[in-house]
This record gives C-alpha cells, sequence and structure tokens, in this order.
C-alpha cells in the first residue's frame, strides 16, 4: 500500500500502470476512493449530484484536532484536480487551518495559481502539514510552516511575524482554522469548551488580522470561513453556530473599516463539508453515515469544492467585491 502523498500521482500514470496497480491491489480502499473521487480537473463539466459519492460515510472517530490522512474516506483536497492558471503569480499568502480539509484545499489551490505559501496549523497535525508542504513543493512555491496553538494570541502575533519575516511580505489572509465539538445539551456545555471554540474561532480572528493589517498593500485580500451555521444553526452547535455568525459580522465591519486602506475582506460560508472537523466531535457518531444527505444535492461536499472560491476572492478578478459572503452549500441557502 503506497502512503496517501502518492495518490495525488496517480492520475499522471499512464494507462498500462494505472491497470498494474488497481489489479494488484496496490492502493487500499480508501485510497481507491480518492481516487474515484478525483477523475478530471475542476474545469471539465459533469453532474454535481454524482461528482463525488452520495453513499454513506462510516461510523469513525478521532480526538480532536484529528487527522485528515487516517479518516475513511479521505477528504479530496484536490491533489489531483486542482490545475492552477496563474491568478495568483507573485502573491504571498498566509493560510490558517492548512494541513486539512479546507485549508489545505485552499494551500494547494493558492500554491498551484502561483503564490508562495505560509502555512499554519496545530502542531498536532504535522503528518498530515508535511502532506501539503510536499504539494506546494512540487507546485514550485516557497514556502513556510508555521505549527502553533491560535487560541493563544502570542502565537498569532508570532505567526503573522513569521510569515511576514519569510516571505518578505503579506498580502493574502486566509482564515481557516476552527474548532467544532457538537454537545446536545446546554447543560452539558462546558464554560471550558465555550471559551476555547471561541478563542479559537473569534479571538483569534480578531488577533490575527489586527497583527496582519497594518503590514497589507492596497490590493490585499482577506478571506475569512464562516459557515451555514450562522444562518441556520444545528440545536447541537451553540458554541460553533454563535462563532460562525460572529465572524460573519466582523467581516463586514472589517472590511467597511480597510477598504479606505484599498483591502478588500470577504467570508466563505460552507454547509456540510467532508473534514476531520466532523470526525472528532463535530458531528455525533450516529449521525455521520447520512452527514450531508439532507442538502438539496444528497450529498456532503468536499474541500476541493470550496478552493475555487476562495481563489476567486484572493483574486484581482474580485476587485469590486467586499463585505460579502460567498455560500458553498450544496443547494441549502444562506438567510
Amino acid at each position: 500500500m503506497v502512503s496517501q502523498l502518492n495518490i495525488p500521482h496517480f492520475h499522471s500514470l499512464d494507462k498500462a500502470s494505472k491497470s498494474t496497480r488497481l489489479t494488484n491491489n496496490y492502493y487500499s480502499p480508501n485510497e481507491l476512493k480518492v481516487i474515484k473521487m478525483a477523475e478530471s480537473d475542476q474545469y471539465k463539466m459533469q453532474n454535481p449530484l454524482t461528482q463525488y459519492p452520495a453513499g454513506e460515510f462510516p461510523k469513525q472517530q478521532q480526538s480532536s484536532p484529528g487527522l485528515q490522512s487516517e479518516m475513511g474516506p479521505v477528504p479530496d483536497c484536490g491533489e489531483s484536480t486542482y490545475r492552477g492558471s496563474g491568478r495568483l503569480t507573485g502573491r504571498k499568502a498566509l493560510i490558517t487551518g492548512g494541513d486539512s480539509g479546507i485549508g489545505r484545499a485552499v494551500a494547494i489551490a493558492f500554491a498551484r495559481e502561483g503564490a508562495d505559501i505560509a502555512l499554519s496549523y496545530h502542531p498536532d497535525e504535522q503528518k498530515d502539514a508535511d502532506q501539503v508542504a510536499e504539494l506546494i513543493k512540487e507546485a514550485g512555491r516557497n514556502l513556510v510552516m508555521l505549527p502553533g496553538d491560535l487560541s493563544d494570541e502570542s502565537v498569532n502575533i508570532k505567526t503573522v511575524e513569521n510569515a511576514l519575516n519569510q516571505l518578505g511580505g503579506l498580502d493574502i489572509l486566509a482564515i481557516v482554522a476552527g474548532k467544532q465539538t457538537a454537545v446536545d445539551d446546554i447543560a452539558e456545555l462546558t464554560t471550558e469548551q465555550f471559551r476555547k471554540t471561541f478563542e479559537t474561532n473569534v479571538f483569534s480572528l480578531f488577533w490575527i488580522t489586527k497583527a496582519a493589517v497594518p503590514h497589507m498593500p492596497a490590493g490585499a485580500s482577506i478571506i475569512t470561513t464562516s459557515s451555514i451555521q450562522a444562518y441556520q444553526p444545528s440545536p447541537s452547535l451553540l458554541d460553533y453556530a454563535s462563532t460562525k455568525a460572529a465572524i460573519l459580522t466582523y467581516t463586514r465591519a472589517l472590511a467597511k473599516q480597510v477598504i479606505s486602506k484599498g483591502i478588500r475582506v470577504n467570508s466563505v460560508a460552507p454547509g456540510p463539508i467532508w473534514t476531520a472537523l466532523q470526525v472528532t466531535g463535530g458531528q455525533p457518531v450516529e449521525k455521520l453515515p447520512h452527514f450531508g444527505s439532507q442538502t438539496p444535492m444528497g450529498r456532503a461536499g468536499q474541500p476541493a469544492e470550496l478552493a475555487p472560491v476562495y481563489v476567486y476572492l484572493a483574486s484581482q478578478e474580485s476587485s469590486y467585491v467586499t463585505a460579502e459572503v460567498h455560500g458553498v452549500t450544496g443547494g441549502n441557502h444562506l438567510g
């Protein structure tokens, strides 16, 4: 069996090599699911209902923050499918939560679009981060690895300082890192969890943008990550949904404050996306098999399906877009 890092190279093999590897069970069942999901690049027209499997996810659980590489199936972050076209050539991006899930997809896409990357991630996710690092290097981009727990104010400040110093500047800030833990009853929701969720999702957003904005030039872009939970909160995600609503308001207020500096600020609001958040307590284990099936599309989204939105908001193509929220929800409406 090969490592997850070798999966992205499957589609570069000739037909005979592909056939040999598949016939000889060269890949694990989880890796085969990734291969099946990644049959073309993001530009090929296809039916979105069948673009990714809509079947049941197996029940599974990891301790937080979790590793994407140990999920089944492993989320598709565009390792094999994202094809860049130079839309971010010469740009310098700091991405939080860049080791897995949506952050990983964003890092891969930004690098393949020509940006140098500062990758922020939790130290416990080093294994996943190392995989992303290899993909960024394969894209020929400069990379800065920045492990740290962003619920600590000093880590946010140091993360920005290191990104600025080692990249030689910063003109894209994509804030994706987050904490989500489902609790059905408010009586069971501890003050510790409530505080930690806000520190990770909201306080960190304040600390990192406060540190970065003074150094960002006109034309720079800040992209936050809200959620459909800000509009349609699940009862078991009381603290998480509240933080996502706060992110939404913070984004709009900050956008109006910094547009005078020529800096745009927008947000992406995902729906149910298959990431490590879901298997580390973000969803009750018994609900995982049908995760995402209630959307009009009848399936969960994959991180790769969000990356193009972040690229658009980071690029000059969205020059007249600020203080906006872009939903990627599988058909569930925002508002």
